[in-house]
């Protein structure tokens, strides 16, 4: 079940969050707490908390004494946020694979279909939620805190990267054929192949988007 976010702080990371998918920030643009806070009807207070956040998150870089601007990522900062990314969520799959359900199995499954149909529609929104559905589900096994912290830091960045490139990256076919890859690794239990599938997924879309950067 998806957290409601009530905070404040919350509502004002996911409103930076969605100005970056359509487009309405992009790498280099400032952000300015004043003019958020106007838009949000809401203090500064609470746009300083989210901009820590995001920073952390790596959504956004602080210049001292200039201010808050979406980062400008070269290639080499893109490969290496995926294949990080790919590094843990193989682990915390390979250590908890034994613990997946047939249902959950088949949850992964349909995810997978839904994907495909999203794509075929265009709606790139709900191919991204869909996928980050199923890697969500992927690493909600684990419970090594600081894996699932760093994890989840670099989540939001790699959805906008994708959001942004997914249609020249793979068609609705190869979507599912990726995700689907990684479902099938979780069944056979074989820690090898899990491990090695879903790094393969990573790195393959970061050295992809990379090279639309270069």
């Amino acid at each position: 079940m998806p957290i409601v976010k009530t905070t404040y702080k919350d509502q004002v990371v996911d409103h930076v969050y969605q100005l970056l998918l359509q487009g309405n920030l992009g790498p280099g643009d400032q952000i300015k707490e004043s003019l958020l806070a106007e838009q949000m009807g809401i203090s500064r207070a609470p746009i300083r908390e989210a901009m820590k956040e995001l920073i952390m998150n790596g959504l956004v870089d602080y210049r001292p004494q200039v201010g808050n601007f979406i980062p400008v990522l070269s290639p080499k900062q893109i490969i290496d946020s995926y294949t990080t990314r790919g590094i843990l969520e193989g682990y915390a799959v390979m250590e908890t694979c034994d613990k997946f359900s047939a249902e959950e199995i088949e949850k992964l499954e349909n995810l997978t279909s839904q994907m495909e149909s999203y794509a075929h529609k265009k709606n790139q929104k709900m191919v991204v939620e869909a996928g980050g559905e199923f890697h969500d589900l992927l690493i909600s096994k684990n419970d090594n805190v600081q894996l699932l912290e760093y994890t989840d830091r670099l989540s939001l960045k790699l959805h906008i990267l994708f959001f942004k490139y997914w249609g020249k990256l793979y068609d609705p076919t190869e979507i599912a054929r990726r995700h689907r890859e990684i479902a099938e690794s979780v069944k056979s239990r074989d820690l090898n192949l899990i491990e090695q599938v879903v790094r393969q997924h990573y790195v393959e879309t970061g050295s992809k988007i990379a090279a639309f950067k270069e």
